[in-house]
């Protein structure tokens, strides 16, 4: 099955990674002489990054740390005069892409234009997200519509650092990363030769990715086996390491909110949620500029999928579909 789903895929940067009651497989293509094995590569997980956020935040509520309902303005500015309405905003408001923001800032895309192929994060800092955020006017009231943003969840992100006065990347480790032993996930570029390089849809390379501020939505990079290690973490039986992160990993887990027609459309805290003929399937996609990435899990199945790929995303890409279909229909 993993073969056929990577003829159909037919990208030579593509890595499958499979985990099924605890035996592992990985199908990847051909790797030319002299080359990193992609199985050994950190790939950009674009917004796959999300799952890590959600579950730091869970892991933090359950600490008695920060709690869900708290306000993100309160926490990140005391006393900043701001819109009623991003006052209302929660930390679980920006997580589940309900606070009302839209995907980035209003004035992200004259900055970003001149660098819209190469870098159009990185000209967009931490501060000037946090400022964005503490000027903005919510288009809909906190709570009460679902709309997909990056802006919100690396809001969260800063938030979350301000809260704890932990760097977002320290936190990270210390809550998340260190007690899994994910050793080979980071949200930063890694030595020379150990990251996976992205390329444009005719296939010349592209350099790291550059996420500006926007750290928490869409900078991690990891390699197969530490995110089937991550995966495997989520699958019922599996032994959280920590008392927190033993809660993060049921709430994250727990139906949250529908939405779409006839509310076709499940979320949990930071998990897409759709069924299948044996029990629902928990995932995540992301896309960057050269690379794309997918993971899933089936909890009733005990199966858990991690792929990437090396290439621009585009409309009759079949990477996300293939995965998507592999993990629900089939395994």
């Amino acid at each position: 099955m993993l073969a056929e789903a990577a003829r159909t895929i037919d990208s030579p940067g593509l890595v499958i990674a499979l985990s099924h009651r605890g035996h592992r497989t990985v199908r990847h293509g051909v790797v030319p002489p002299g080359d990193v094995p992609p199985d050994r590569l950190h790939y950009e997980l674009g917004s796959a990054s999300k799952p890590f956020a959600g579950l730091l935040l869970a892991a933090l509520v359950a600490a008695g740390r920060v709690r869900y309902e708290d306000s993100a303005a309160g926490l990140l500015a005391p006393g900043h005069p701001v819109h009623p309405a991003v006052r209302a905003i929660t930390l679980r408001h920006l997580i589940t892409h309900t606070a009302g923001l839209p995907g980035v800032p209003a004035d992200f895309y004259p900055q970003a234009l001149p660098r819209w192929s190469t870098a159009p994060y990185s000209g967009y800092p931490a501060d000037r997200v946090v400022r964005a955020f503490l000027r903005a006017r919510p288009r809909h009231r906190p709570g009460t519509r679902w709309h997909y943003s990056n802006f919100a969840v690396s809001v969260l992100g800063h938030t979350l650092t301000a809260a704890t006065g932990t760097p977002w990347e320290a936190l990270l480790q210390q809550e998340v990363l260190g007690p899994l032993g994910l050793h080979g996930t980071r949200p930063r570029t890694g030595p020379p030769g150990s990251d996976a390089v992205g390329h444009r849809r005719d296939g010349r390379p592209l350099p790291a990715l550059d996420t500006g501020g926007f750290t928490a939505a869409g900078a991690m990079r990891s390699t197969p086996s530490d995110l089937l290690t991550f995966l495997e973490a989520h699958l019922p039986g599996a032994v959280a390491p920590t008392r927190p992160l033993a809660a993060a990993f049921a709430e994250v887990r727990r139906p949250l909110l529908r939405r779409g027609l006839r509310h076709a459309h499940t979320h949990t805290l930071t998990w897409f949620r759709h069924p299948s003929p044996r029990g629902p399937v928990y995932f995540h996609a992301g896309a960057t500029l050269g690379q794309q990435a997918f993971l899933g899990f089936r909890p009733d199945t005990g199966t858990a999928v991690a792929a990437m790929t090396t290439r621009r995303v585009n409309r009759t890409d079949p990477f996300i579909a293939t995965i998507h279909a592999l993990l629900t229909e089939r395994l």
